[in-house]
């Protein structure tokens, strides 16, 4: 039977956007991000964290050093009780770093390889799933693929709900002050049946692009 996930951007979601995190010392993560990572626990449902890193492509950090900073994030989950059920990171960088990492790909947001992979890594059915971001460009993603689109106004959040493009950007389905707000409405509306949205299957161009910290994908995954 197809499982059921809360997707989350890492940055200005469960920790504080700072820029480029360079070392897990760097990482301040919210003090109710494990409450809300909990309770999605709690449902039976995943809680899947999806991010691009170009940092790694900028040659901001190593492949080893963002392990350390997803490691000290699930120490930090951990300790208040909640677990990521995976963490899946895009590396790349259209404009810059070595040709391992320079490149148009597949799973830097907005576009959707990330997702595709958790879907079938861990058999998600997307149009019955929630991704919450502070960025609209993410929720237009989201939407595409139908999944329910919520946007927290932690981290760019607030600004881009202020600034004077709003009008014509992609409703969320939900406006959420920070991540625990987000995730009690949705657990309380899971119940609410939703429509059924064809979600396009992964593509062997989706699955060479996709980094994650549980297991490997495609040419130069660690």
């Amino acid at each position: 039977m197809p499982r059921i996930a809360i997707f989350f951007d890492r940055d200005g979601v469960l920790n504080e956007e700072v820029g480029h995190i360079a070392k897990a010392s760097d990482l301040r993560v919210y003090p109710f991000a494990a409450e809300a990572v909990r309770r999605v626990n709690e449902t039976g449902v995943l809680a899947i964290v999806v991010t691009n890193q170009s940092g790694i492509a900028r040659g901001l950090l190593s492949e080893a050093s963002l392990k350390g900073i997803h490691d000290r994030l699930e120490e930090v989950l951990d300790f208040g009780g909640a677990r990521l059920d995976d963490i899946y990171y895009c590396p790349h960088h259209p404009e810059y770093g070595t040709p391992q990492y320079r490149r148009v790909c597949n799973c830097r947001k907005p576009n959707p390889g990330m997702l595709f992979a958790a879907a079938r890594d861990h058999e998600i059915d997307l149009t019955q799933s929630t991704f919450v971001t502070d960025r609209h460009r993410e929720i237009a993603m989201a939407q595409m693929l139908g999944l329910q689109s919520v946007l927290v106004l932690t981290g760019y959040g607030r600004s881009e709900r202020e600034q004077q493009g709003y009008v014509n950007m992609p409703r969320p389905d939900l406006i959420a002050e920070d991540v625990l707000h987000a995730v009690q409405s949705i657990v309380s509306g899971m119940s609410r049946e939703k429509p059924n949205v064809a979600a396009r299957k992964a593509t062997s161009a989706d699955r060479a692009t996709c980094w994650s910290s549980r297991s490997t994908h495609g040419e130069g995954a660690r």
